[in-house]
């Protein structure tokens, strides 16, 4: 497809790689020339240096014959009018990055007078995860499917835990009391395997395991891990996501401090959100943070516009003894290095609004096929989690998956029919309207008939 990405920094450039990486035809344009001499230098797109927002500049970039537009600028408006403006001369499909929250309030009319047909607001979707994260403060990451029915836990395997050493097909009888979970992914060393029948999982591995919401509950409640439940939790920086995430979990009766150096932020979080503890301070003081009783907290969430700062300051809150430590990061290739040094949740609003917009593309390229419900990159890009619905007309409909093919690295995680949740095996099978959850060591997948088949 030929694709328009307005605004090459952090997430535009993701985007861009990643289309790129998917034999998309791509075309980059952004104001800054720096912005541009990179993507030329690094990636293989026609570069425009102008602004997106500019009807000549998308003329010249050919907006009328692109199927995907995507306004990733920094500024909300601009993304709007590109989106806009690319519409009226002849755009398929636009997808703009609306991130301020007075905006998030007339979403759905912006949407509709603009032609807008996707609406990204990485922080409130960042925001969104990081509350997930505090629900289960022992998990690395979570992802949900089946909207919201199914649930993709990551954790970190202990020595004491009761399937350690034990092959995947002998864990019904030598731990019969530990409740059934799929275990989806095991990454070890940097390798990342889809667990079969003879592997064993061992301690220090990272596993993703899958379930319905219960069964996940009862699972970790089994292994001793949701003990622990957050009620207090401070939060470094002012920004978007933690207006976001205060509003999300304040609610819920967890007992919120943020810090926020900028005077003028400070007094104005202080009025929008009334029942947090707003202190106006540097949150990268370790005097003023234990002032404030940090080894007190069940949580810390370094939120800063700085990596560094998130990431020293995450690490200094893991050592005070705080049991949930979540930080803020673009370099996501460095997650590896920081799980070492204690820092397990990492998360990136880049990725995730890369995630998602990504999965907007791939339904667009097949609109004829399976239609994608959600998709998530795991482990830094290397495994995708991809949840369809199953259409009409498919060959694997009805026919018990042990009769059908099903591509090497790949796993058909669940089945979702009529809100009842299916761990599968080999005499289930397929409905049309169901919702399948694959799990693949292999990028692009656009159909479920590409990895599953007679």
């Amino acid at each position: 497809m030929r694709i328009l990405v307005i605004g090459a920094g952090k997430v535009g450039y993701t985007l861009a790689e990643h289309l790129t990486a998917e034999e998309h035809d791509v075309i980059v344009i952004d104001k800054d020339e720096s912005v541009i001499d990179r993507c030329t230098d690094s990636l293989d797109v026609l570069c425009i240096k102008g602004n997106g927002a500019n009807a000549k500049v998308l003329l010249e970039a050919g907006v009328e014959r692109a199927d995907v537009v995507i306004a990733s600028t920094e500024s909300d408006e601009s993304n709007m009018l590109a989106c806009l403006i690319s519409k009226r001369l002849g755009a398929q499909y636009t997808i703009a990055r609306i991130r301020d929250p007075e905006f998030n309030e007339s979403q759905t009319l912006l949407q509709n007078e603009l032609g807008i047909d996707v609406a990204i607001n990485p922080e409130r979707a960042t925001a969104l995860e990081i509350s997930r994260l505090l629900r289960y403060p022992f998990a690395g990451s979570i992802e949900s499917f089946a909207r919201g029915q199914v649930e993709m836990v990551e954790f970190r395997a202990l020595a004491s835990d009761p399937f350690i050493g034990i092959p995947m097909k002998d864990l019904a009888e030598k731990a019969p009391s530990l409740p059934r979970i799929l275990y989806s992914v095991v990454e070890r060393n940097g390798a990342v395997m889809i667990p079969g029948g003879e592997f064993a999982i061992q301690a220090g591995d990272r596993v993703f395991v899958t379930g319905d919401i219960p069964g996940i509950s009862a699972y970790f409640r089994f292994l001793g891990r949701n003990i622990q439940k957050v009620r207090s939790v401070m939060l470094l920086g002012g920004g978007r996501i933690s207006y976001y995430l205060s509003r999300f979990i304040v609610p819920l009766g967890i007992h919120v401090t943020l810090f926020e150096l900028n005077e003028q932020k400070a007094r104005t979080l202080s009025e929008g959100l009334p029942r947090v503890d707003v202190i106006c301070g540097d949150g990268t003081d370790q005097n003023l943070l234990e002032e404030q009783g940090l080894s007190e907290m069940d949580a810390f969430v370094s939120l800063s516009n700085r990596d560094e700062e998130n990431l020293l300051t995450g690490m200094y809150a893991a050592r005070r003894g705080v049991h949930k430590v979540i930080a803020k990061n673009s370099r996501m290739t460095y997650v590896e290095v920081l799980n070492d040094l204690g820092l397990d949740s990492v998360i990136s609003p880049q990725n995730i609004t890369s995630s998602t917009i990504l999965r907007y593309v791939r339904a667009r390229e097949n609109r004829n096929g399976t239609l994608i419900e959600r998709l998530y990159r795991l482990l830094d890009g290397k495994v995708e989690a991809i949840e369809f619905i199953a259409r009409r007309g498919d060959a694997y409909i009805n026919i018990p998956l042990k009769d059908l093919q099903l591509k090497k690295g790949t796993l058909v995680a669940l089945i979702v029919r009529q809100n009842k949740v299916i761990v599968p095996f080999g005499n289930d099978h397929i409905e049309v309207d169901d919702h399948v959850v694959i799990i693949s060591v292999h990028s692009g997948i656009l159909d479920l008939n590409e990895v599953i088949y007679r």
